[in-house]
């Protein structure tokens, strides 16, 4: 058996009530990951792809509670340890891929505002990477000259360096502008313009609402729109390989916010521009760039509002003639998420349960025979074979830790045959060894 990880209370609290909310926490995913070793094999090779000057498009399916999120949220910070920049949104009726009220615009603002590394996880790193680049630049031009800090060849000398990325960058698409603008943002550190540095970046979020007050702040004829914003981001993934980084990851959930629209016209639109993504990707247009998008399986495979809706997605992601329940294949764009198998889930439970005794201070009182006997109630639900979710399991499982910490003089035994839960013991499922799980440790 594998030494257990001791979590930090910080962690151990951040995770429990995340969890215990219904949502996937942010930090301390290691110290509860099981399962789903393929997929994230499967994800984990797209990334070495992506560091190679490479891109990729993923859309992770399952049901609300599946572990998609949670899955999304693994990868993630497996990639900020690897040296990945990572943007991760949400869709809402007020953020889509296209919109005609700015929609668009929203999303790629959300992506920004959340741009995160491994020392900023929580986001907000626009900054931070620009201060570095130049820093990491400077240091460059120190070390291959030999010059002391301060002398005029120095700056020179920079100078050339920060040239040549933005000359790369600026054979691009909308390129142009987004070099004068690094280099605006180089001569403003340089001079200590704190104001010129705040507007390049404010110009960067997509904050500037008109052309006009763009070019009179900062000399530039364009700002990102709905239309293009996907550009940007194809331009910030090349320049942060240029500033250090192995590449950028790019996080879309809710997907099913598309699917909820109600005007066809403008589902339609919005399945274009996913339709440009997944085909910018997949042709080499776009470099050291990957983009997972969540997704239910509704939400993809409604022939009349899903993702399926739209013939030219529709031909491209469908699933082929021989990928079943439990034999997926996890190369193609659409990962399909298999349930949790019982033994998976009572896995969870053990970590979870000892997360919850460091937590709170106490010897760990329930056996494995308890957690086994939890399982089996919970997977004995009538339909639980097709509709149990992990999200469900774990809200009653920590729920049941809670009471069990509050009410010492409660069992698990008493819990379990309360008249919640006795209606679900018509059948239990078969207990199995749990000798053969695969956890999957970042």
């Amino acid at each position: 058996m594998p030494e257990k990880k001791k979590v930090p209370k910080r962690i151990a609290q951040t995770v429990m009530n995340s969890l215990k909310g219904g949502v996937v926490p942010r930090i301390g995913l290691p110290y509860i990951t099981v399962g789903r070793k393929q997929a994230i094999e499967a994800l984990l090779h797209d990334v070495d792809i992506i560091a190679e000057g490479g891109a990729t498009f993923r859309f992770i399916v399952g049901r609300y509670g599946s572990g998609k999120s949670f899955l999304i949220q693994t990868i993630r910070n497996y990639v900020m340890d690897r040296g990945f920049i990572v943007a991760d949104a949400d869709l809402s009726p007020e953020r889509r891929l296209q919109g005609t009220r700015g929609q668009g615009l929203a999303t790629y603002r959300e992506l920004i505002c959340n741009l995160s590394t491994k020392t900023k996880p929580e986001g907000g790193a626009l900054t931070l990477v620009l201060d570095r680049w130049i820093s990491a630049v400077q240091s460059e031009a120190i070390r291959e000259s030999g010059v002391l800090p301060g002398d005029p060849a120095l700056a020179s000398l920079t100078d050339q360096k920060i040239y040549a990325v933005t000359a790369s960058v600026s054979e691009m698409v909308h390129g142009f502008e987004f070099a004068r603008l690094l280099s605006s943002y180089y001569r403003a550190y340089l001079n200590g313009d704190d104001e010129t540095k705040a507007k390049v970046v404010r110009w960067f979020r997509g904050e500037y609402p008109t052309k006009r007050e763009a070019k009179e702040e900062l000399g530039v004829n364009i700002i990102i729109t709905d239309d293009d914003w996907y550009d940007y981001l194809k331009l910030f993934a090349v320049f942060f390989r240029m500033a250090g980084y192995q590449g950028m990851m790019i996080m879309i959930d809710e997907l099913v916010n598309i699917y909820k629209i109600p005007n066809t016209v403008t589902r339609r639109y919005n399945y274009e521009k996913m339709l440009t993504m997944y085909n910018d990707t997949l042709q080499g247009k776009a470099n050291y760039l990957g983009i997972i998008m969540g997704a239910t399986p509704q939400a993809v495979e409604d022939r009349r509002r899903g993702v399926y809706s739209y013939e030219a997605l529709r031909s491209r992601l469908a699933e082929g003639k021989f990928s079943r329940p439990g034999a997926r294949d996890l190369l193609a764009p659409v990962i399909r998420l298999e349930p949790l198998t019982a033994e998976e889930m009572l896995i969870l439970c053990e970590k979870l349960s000892d997360m919850h005794a460091l937590l709170y201070g106490y010897a760990r009182a329930l056996t494995t025979e308890d957690l086994a006997t939890f399982i089996k109630v919970e997977y004995a639900r009538v339909g639980a074979d097709l509709n149990i979710t992990p999200r469900e399991v774990i809200r009653d499982f920590i729920e049941l830790l809670d009471l069990l910490y509050q009410h010492p003089q409660m069992s698990v035994a008493q819990l379990l045959e309360s008249e919640e839960f006795s209606y679900a013991k018509s059948e239990a499922v078969s207990d199995q060894a749990d000798e053969n799980y695969i956890e999957f440790t970042v």
